[in-house]
């Protein structure tokens, strides 16, 4: 058996592929959260809790309305995003003008109340979600099943496709142009506010569309949210606050880290990504990829 530093080959490519599909979640949860405080600059807390609420809906619509996965990847995010739009016009809006600190206090407030709302009502061992592409393919050194590559694929799809949009199109100019000179954006007859709130709903039902993925690999569970919530801010400390493809390329390379982690340091793979994160934040606080303000 071929050998890597004393660790089985087979071994080393199945956390290495393992490492791949979590870093498909990271990137998409990061990239949400890069969105919001890139465009808002609201340190939003609560995306673990919409991360959660993703998942549930999606559950919910196939449990109790007969819908199947495929619909609640669409239908779920919209659900989830549009509820993110109510909360923006309602609460979150009015701390714009604020200190960074009461957006992020609101937002763990807000997360606080939905978690223990979840665990109330469900409890919190969880909710099985069926797996919606069965089978698999024998790489040599693991069973990969489908779904796990369709995870990996949609995350491609959706983080590049937003950094285009955001990044090279004439909406995307707008949304930076109104973050940055909101009273000249408005001097063209743009409508700032509703860019605004359209921009946080996107996020919210990026951090949803995360969830509707995860379902089926885990527990639909009120706690899944709080669990991953502080390795995505990690990861977007990593790769620049401000940067959307540093949120993307940072979650991929987390994924893989961690799943390294596991086979030569396993008793750190835990908290590996927080040691990176202390040491980038010495080096360069901005981030991998960030721009000092």
């Amino acid at each position: 058996m071929d050998m890597i530093f004393g660790v089985p080959l087979p071994l080393l490519l199945g956390q290495l592929v393992l490492g791949l599909i979590n870093g498909a979640t990271y990137a998409i949860l990061s990239l949400g959260l890069a969105v919001i405080f890139g465009m808002l600059k609201v340190i939003n807390f609560a995306h673990g809790a919409q991360y959660m609420l993703g998942a549930f809906v999606a559950w919910m619509m196939a449990s109790w309305l007969g819908l199947g996965f495929w619909y609640a990847l669409i239908l779920a995010p919209l659900v989830v995003g549009a509820g993110g739009i109510v909360l923006e016009r309602v609460f979150l809006r009015h701390l714009y003008d604020k200190d960074h600190l009461f957006g992020l206090l609101f937002t763990f407030g807000f997360a606080l109340v939905a978690e223990g709302l979840f665990r109330y009502h469900f409890g919190s061992t969880g909710q099985i979600y069926s797996n919606p592409i069965p089978g698999g393919m024998q790489l040599g050194f693991m069973f990969l099943p489908y779904y796990r590559i369709f995870i990996v694929g949609i995350a491609l799809l959706i983080c590049f496709g937003t950094w285009f949009v955001i990044e090279r199109t004439k909406l995307g100019a707008y949304l930076r142009a109104a973050t940055e000179d909101p009273v000249l954006v408005r001097a063209f007859g743009i409508n700032v506010p509703l860019l605004i709130t359209l921009t946080y709903g996107f996020g919210v039902a990026l951090a949803a569309l995360a969830g509707v993925i995860a379902a089926p690999i885990q527990n639909v569970s009120p706690l899944m949210g709080s669990h991953i919530i502080i390795t995505v801010f990690a990861v977007v400390v990593i790769g620049g606050l401000n940067s959307i493809m540093g949120a993307i390329i940072t979650g991929f390379a987390l994924g893989l880290i961690e799943g390294l982690a596991k086979v030569f340091i396993p008793e750190m793979s835990n908290t590996v990504v927080f040691v990176i994160m202390a040491i980038v934040l010495l080096l360069r606080p901005a981030g991998l990829f960030g721009q000092e303000q």
